[in-house]
């Protein structure tokens, strides 16, 4: 079982259905989205040898996950080697007991965040407030969802669905309970807003003796980590506390100092649509005194690797390329998909991880139109499409569908039985209602059913083919058929 995942309760249509009529919501993500997307295709085109940059870092993330075994044992020696501690973590449970022990044999009782995924995947924070910890996120997005008590909708920009006269009501109202109050002449300026975010973030940055943070690339070959952020808040906290605890994904592993290269071009221009990230800061084992822990997680990862289609997922870089071009996105944020992981990526990532133990699982792998744009801006080529297709074959449907499918099979594996339906369909096609009745409404309550046509191709063609034998028109003895036809 995967760990916790947050944001609205209900299926994806359901959830879908109230972010859509947010018109708000709607022209905040529009605005944004195609801001970010018109950057990304700039910064792209600046480099002749994309594709060929794409596919090495696909090879390269490929070739991890088939020698995962080897290399998260090399990442262990190595990092032990530095000074480090490395601890493994099956599931969401284990991790935030480890890091929530490691806390609390420090002695303090608030630490600050580096933005992570995969804290966020499990459920740290909350974890750490019923342990009486108070975990302090010091990115700026970050900041804005935690003080809006808020949940993060967007892989690069969590805080994507607020605008700046929101933003500025929840420093305002907010600021003073987690800390320095926000200036009561704050105004929406986003000069103002960063300034107030960086004033009252110092103190804890000062003052924090532990950090939290996540990684965005390990390299086994040294045991480094790798984070890169457009703040400084990342290296404030990375430098500073006395101890750093890292929570990452398996799946982060990179094998050599030289494959870090291809993905120090790939990740800034598909997430900020940058040359390179302001900060990249990198660290191996326990430097300068600072206690360091490295805590590897699983939570369900492994599962996925043993998907022969689903395990590319585990490529995912977490730039949010796919999520700024997907059209169902755009329409209706990251909420909708009731998960840390929003978007085309998501709708594989959170299924493939944690199974189809709810209606929310059940229904992501159908929260896509297959457009492909996905695949296209993905860094590397993860096709996110051919994953939604296959798990979509997976997903176990209730009584009516399966008596639906296999009454389809048994219909549509014999020619004569198919050639009979057809004909029954055009002679009764009038009395076929537009809305299906029963479990059936569903399906036309999302769709219109097709007309039935007067005539099946089937009996169309056979019937033109006699016509012909015999030297007749073909619009002879049929039913109004024209020549066109």
């Amino acid at each position: 079982m995967s760990g916790t995942f947050l944001g609205m309760p209900g299926g994806f249509p359901a959830n879908a259905a109230v972010a859509v009529q947010d018109s708000q919501l709607r022209y905040n993500l529009r605005k944004a989205t195609h801001t970010i997307r018109g950057k990304r295709v700039k910064a792209v085109e600046e480099l002749p040898d994309w594709m060929e940059l794409r596919a090495a870092g696909k090879a390269i993330k490929d070739h991890t996950l088939r020698h995962l075994d080897r290399y998260l044992l090399q990442m262990e020696e190595a990092v032990t080697r530095a000074g480090g501690t490395v601890h493994w973590a099956r599931d969401a449970a284990e991790a935030n007991r480890i890091v929530t022990d490691l806390v609390k044999a420090t002695g303090e009782r608030e630490v600050v965040k580096v933005k992570s995924m995969a804290t966020q995947e499990i459920g740290l924070n909350e974890h750490l407030a019923a342990e009486g910890i108070t975990a302090y996120e010091t990115d700026l997005a970050e900041l804005i969802v935690q003080l809006g008590e808020d949940f993060p909708s967007h892989f690069l920009v969590p805080a994507i669905h607020r605008n700046r006269s929101e933003i500025r009501e929840i420093f305002l109202g907010k600021m003073a309970e987690w800390g320095r109050p926000a200036p009561p002449d704050l105004t929406d300026d986003p000069p103002a807003l960063a300034d107030a975010a960086r004033l009252h973030l110092r103190e804890r940055f000062l003052a924090s003796k532990v950090a939290v943070s996540g990684g965005n690339f390990m390299i086994a070959e040294t045991g480094t980590l790798v984070v890169l952020e457009s703040e400084g808040n990342g290296r404030m906290c990375l430098t500073l506390p006395e101890t750093l605890i890292s929570v990452v994904g398996i799946e982060k592993l990179l094998p050599t100092w030289r494959d870090l290269e291809v993905f120090l071009q790939l990740l800034p221009r598909s997430s900020t649509a940058e040359r390179m990230n302001p900060y990249t800061s990198t660290w191996t084992g326990s430097a300068e005194g600072q206690d360091f822990h490295l805590v590897l997680l699983d939570n369900g990862r492994t599962g996925v690797l043993a998907d022969e289609v689903g395990r590319q997922a585990l490529r995912c870089i977490r730039c949010s390329a796919c999520l700024n071009v997907c059209p169902v996105y755009e329409r209706t944020g990251g909420h909708a998909y009731g998960s840390v992981y929003p978007g085309p990526i998501g709708a594989i990532l959170t299924p493939l991880l944690r199974g189809f133990d709810t209606e929310l699982d059940a229904s992501l792998p159908y929260a896509s139109s297959l457009c492909g744009a996905c695949f296209d801006a993905c860094p590397v080529a993860i096709d996110i499409p051919e994953v939604l297709v296959d798990l979509r074959a997976k997903v176990p449907h209730g009584r009516v569908e399966r008596a639906g499918m296999k009454v389809a099979g048994w219909v549509l594996n014999n020619e004569v039985r198919l050639a009979k339906a057809q004909r029954l369909a055009t002679r009764f096609r009038k009395l076929v209602p537009k809305r299906l009745p029963g479990p059936l409404s569903a399906w036309t309550d999302t769709r219109d059913l097709p007309d039935i046509p007067e005539e099946s191709f089937r009996d169309w063609w056979e019937r033109t083919r006699r016509s012909e034998r015999s030297g007749r028109p073909r619009n002879e003895g049929g039913r109004g058929v024209s020549e066109e036809r």
